[in-house]
């Protein structure tokens, strides 16, 4: 349950650092057009925002990560990999809300319904608190889709030895990669539209 907790933990964080911050970069306190006004482009700005967070959810997930090990509940001796599964994830999943936040122009309740509708349920259908085999095949596509039940698989492979198919392995590394990869796309060309404007 360690893993999952940890990984969570980071996603958590990632639904807060790249909602309400982004958008008040560009509508309320409007710190990102200050450095605009200098050499800096947009994805630069965004790239920023983007290693400040990820240092964030590094020096969580390496506190989280000393707590779990104090207690024994990281045997494995590649329990600390888990740091960096932990950040991935949470960059898999805040990097394409990132774009999203970017691309709202006022706030008419977005970040709440997006909290109560994707966060919440992603949270729960997860396999967090117990195996993702255990829900209703109904919901069980909630998990598969979740970058929290793809990082916490992959913390528990690397924390307890987790045994799984080589190739589901790969299968998460691929999943979370793509999401950010396609998250920093997106994010880049939503800073770009917006502060073109």
């Amino acid at each position: 349950m360690a893993p999952a907790l940890l990984v969570s933990a980071a996603v958590m964080t990632a639904a807060n650092e790249f909602t309400f911050p982004v958008m008040g970069g560009f509508k309320w306190r409007r710190t990102y057009y200050g450095p605009h006004a200098s050499p800096l482009t947009p994805q630069q700005i965004a790239a920023g925002h983007i290693m400040a967070v990820t240092l964030r959810f590094l020096l969580q997930s390496a506190i989280y990560f000393a707590a779990v090990a104090l207690f024994g509940a990281a045997p494995g001796g590649w329990g600390w990999v888990t740091i960096l599964v932990a950040t991935l994830a949470a960059l898999s999943f805040g990097l394409p809300l990132m774009a999203y936040s970017a691309s709202i122009t006022e706030d008419k309740g977005q970040f709440a319904l997006v909290m109560r509708f994707i966060v919440m349920p992603l949270f729960l259908f997860s396999g967090t608190f117990f195996p993702l085999d255990s829900l209703p095949l109904a919901v069980r596509w909630i998990g598969w889709i979740s970058p929290i039940w793809h990082g916490t698989e992959l913390g528990r492979v690397f924390t307890y030895g987790y045994q799984e198919p080589p190739l589901l392995t790969v299968l998460h590394v691929v999943v979370l990669v793509g999401l950010a990869v396609v998250g920093w796309f997106l994010t880049r060309r939503q800073f770009a539209a917006r502060m073109g404007r």
